[in-house]
């Protein structure tokens, strides 16, 4: 569901000074908890290698955090699950073609998660101001954080897919995203989750708070995984 070019300044390799105002978006807008400002967090070498490898998909591992012991009854809000997966040499998963939305969704159908973080993210931070390729912001200002890839128009079936993933229905019954919450307590839904049937609406694709703690899905990171490939010769990944 990626577009072929990549997403603008999020080209460039991921680092962890590239998402600062990513990270201070989670920061501030979350009126619910306050913590303080936090940082993408680096791979370490032996967590890649040991990494948890439940199933594959195209080549790359993956592993839902329910299905580890360490994880298993673990909540946590965006940024967090990103940094647990991160540490992993992975990243939070990013759904870019029906098949692999469908191994997800068959995932949280066959172990009735309620819901999972995905790397999904609104670009609403600093560098995303004046884009007329991002407006409405709401259809088309979604991205995959984990590979930079771009998320196709909110309400277009996108090229490859049979179905539009987002929900037709949410907190005001209209289709996701809706940044329902804003209209609650000022909070902006700048992350992607899957909710299974929340509203009735089976599962599904919504917009959500940041800071709202939940199970999640990792995915091997391809850079992330060469970086330390080249920084420790002989490494077993």
């Amino acid at each position: 569901m990626t577009g072929t070019v990549p997403f603008g300044f999020f080209a460039l390799a991921l680092t962890v000074t590239s998402c600062l105002a990513a990270i201070s978006e989670v920061k501030t807008n979350n009126p619910v908890t306050q913590k303080p400002g936090r940082f993408l967090s680096l791979p370490v070498a032996q967590k890649c290698s040991q990494r948890p490898k439940e199933f594959t998909y195209k080549g790359r591992n993956y592993f839902y955090s329910g299905h580890t012991q360490q994880y298993k009854t673990s909540k946590v809000d965006w940024l967090e699950a990103r940094n647990i997966c991160r540490e992993y040499c992975m990243d939070l998963v990013s759904i870019e073609t029906q098949e692999e939305n469908n191994l997800i969704f068959r995932l949280i159908q066959q172990n009735d998660a309620p819901y999972i973080w995905t790397s999904g993210r609104l670009c609403d931070f600093k560098g995303c101001e004046n884009r007329p390729d991002l407006e409405p912001k709401t259809v088309n200002g979604w991205f995959w954080s984990a590979t930079r890839g771009k998320i196709s128009a909110t309400n277009q079936t996108s090229a490859g897919w049979t179905y539009i993933p987002w929900s037709k229905s949410g907190h005001k019954k209209t289709p996701q995203p809706d940044n329902a919450e804003f209209d609650i307590n000022g909070t902006v839904e700048s992350c992607l989750s899957v909710l299974n049937n929340v509203y009735g609406d089976g599962i599904a694709w919504h917009d959500i708070g940041c800071y709202h703690e939940k199970p999640f899905v990792c995915e091997d990171s391809d850079e992330l995984l060469s970086y330390v490939a080249a920084t420790n010769p002989g490494l077993q990944l």
